[in-house]
């Protein structure tokens, strides 16, 4: 493959990332951000050269995409504190500390 190969790959990843991402369809976005991941690699491996406005572009587009996925994390935050639950997930601290967010209210006892 060739660098404009490489090029147009990563623009469909990011594409199909931003589509993924407006969908809600979590699988299309773990797989087009794997294809992003993988273009990403092989432009690194070629370093194109001549290519400074097209790749100002797609780096655009790849934060667009960040920004539109902080959007969503922040509507589900949202969504799961008026429920009543919090993430699970541990979170990292200024020092690189893990620890775990509180716990929310069960919703239901089965």
């Amino acid at each position: 493959m060739n660098v404009n190969e490489f090029l147009q790959r990563l623009s469909d990843a990011l594409a199909g990332e931003r589509q993924a991402l407006l969908e809600n369809d979590i699988d299309g976005l773990m797989r087009h951000t794997q294809d992003k991941l993988s273009a990403l690699r092989a432009l690194e491996a070629a370093m194109p050269e001549g290519e400074e406005d097209r790749l100002r572009e797609l780096a655009e587009a790849n934060r667009a995409n960040g920004a539109l996925l902080a959007r969503r994390r922040r509507e589900v935050n949202w969504a799961l504190r008026h429920l009543g639950r919090t993430e699970s997930a541990p979170s990292y601290d200024a020092k690189g500390q893990s620890s775990v967010l509180r716990g929310g209210r069960s919703l239901a006892v089965a």
